[in-house]
């Protein structure tokens, strides 16, 4: 019996070791769902937009970087160098989205591995216990014992044919491991990378802070009226039903104001007024092409425009989802005509482009912008908050909302 155990056991682990077979798979795709019920495509897709935006971002702080060399002023140089540093400061938060994207297409190879690892194991260590139970039996005992030779025998033969496959499987079992040794090296350097991220980008935010105060000190002198524009905003957004009247009002007030700057200054009394003619009526304000526009935070977009959201509401621009404190920048050059908290919507910052376009961004923590500030593209206006925030950005013309998707990259 006991013999007859033996080679059972040898037959059935040389079978399961011959007959194993592993998923189709080419180390990319074996769970397909993780965790937090992502996908490896969304996954890899996600990492491909942070590395896309990542190098935008690099690109336009070497951009300003250029500008700022070349400004002549000490205010614009100051404002200059902190556009460009809030563009390294992107370039971190990318980096750092890319490296947890890349932990976690890592994280999930390693599972899919350990499986893999598992399947081819399994039948080589069936064959090794049965190998270990034959070599526990003297060679000399066969030839006392009735049926052992016929057994021996019989037992060569089947291993004759199953060794090739033997080889062949622990071959392919050798070159897991060295995919497995592979990964746990390509995990350390993701792991390097998002450390590395993660302290540049503390240093990148001392650097604006520094960069902030030196350009508030150099254009401490342009903010003279800012205090009495910034309450006259607050006070229109007291009197706003909801935040599309709030930027209602102050696109009234924008056009007021731009209809007064653009009023001509006293001319003389006539030599003879009956023959004077009636001053040329006003021309309505050009709407004018739209400008060239840029997300204003690194990170995903998770609503898109017009989508309706589970309470129901319609979407009139973009949400983005980000890290905590991220920072939020000018999507495009313009005035600030509000700054600052409105009615559930954290912190919130409207910009006036003129030619009839605004834009809202909402959900901000801090704010670096005031009423009044004239920004350009890329220039910081505060920061997201913590946990997982997400931030909106609407762009309108002449009060309608427009799909900001075409516009991006323009600039």
């Amino acid at each position: 019996m006991r013999r007859t155990a033996i080679i059972a056991a040898c037959l059935a682990g040389a079978a399961a070791l011959a007959g194993s077979r592993l998923p189709a798979v080419d180390g990319r795709a074996v769970i397909l769902t993780g965790a937090g019920g992502t996908s490896l495509n969304e996954e890899q897709a996600a990492l491909k937009t942070a590395r896309r935006q990542s190098e935008e971002a690099r690109s336009r702080s070497e951009r300003l970087e250029r500008q700022a060399a070349a400004a002549r002023s000490e205010a614009d140089q100051a404002r200059r160098r902190a556009a460009a540093m809030a563009a390294r400061i992107q370039q971190a938060e990318a980096d750092i989205q890319a490296a947890q994207a890349r932990i976690a297409i890592v994280a999930r190879l390693q599972r899919a591995q350990a499986a893999r690892l598992a399947a081819r194991q399994e039948p080589v260590v069936r064959l090794t216990a049965a190998l270990q139970m034959m070599a526990q039996r003297p060679l000399a005992l066969a030839l006392v014992k009735p049926g052992s030779i016929d057994d021996a025998i019989h037992m060569r033969a089947v291993l004759g044919q199953v060794l090739p496959v033997i080889r062949e499987r622990t071959a392919g079992l050798r070159a897991e491991l060295e995919r497995s040794r592979a990964l746990r090296a390509t995990a350390e350097q993701a792991a390097d990378s998002l450390a590395q991220s993660q302290q540049d980008l503390k240093q990148r935010q001392a650097a604006l802070q520094r960069l902030e105060a030196q350009k508030r000190l150099a254009a401490q002198d342009y903010r003279a009226n800012a205090d009495l524009e910034s309450d006259r905003a607050l006070a229109l957004g007291e009197r706003a039903r909801d935040i599309v009247d709030l930027m209602d009002r102050l696109e009234e007030a924008g056009d007021l104001r731009d209809r007064l700057a653009a009023l001509p200054g006293p001319v003389p009394r006539p030599a003879r007024p009956d023959r004077a003619r009636a001053p040329a009526p006003a021309r309505p304000r050009s709407l004018g092409a739209p400008p060239p526009y840029r997300l204003p935070v690194v990170g995903q977009l998770v609503t898109g425009m017009g989508e309706v959201s589970e309470g129901g509401v319609r979407s009139r621009g973009l949400t983005i989802a980000t890290r905590p404190d991220a920072l939020a920048v000018a999507p495009t050059a313009g005035r600030i005509v509000f700054a600052g908290p409105y009615r559930g919507y954290g912190q919130i910052v409207i910009i006036d482009h003129g030619g009839g376009w605004t834009t809202l961004i909402t959900g901000l923590l801090r704010l670096n912008a005031a009423v009044g500030d004239v920004v350009r593209q890329g220039d910081p206006l505060g920061n997201a908050g913590p946990g997982r925030p997400s931030i909106t950005v609407e762009l309108r013309r002449n009060g309608r909302p427009v799909d900001i998707v075409p516009l991006v990259g323009a600039g």
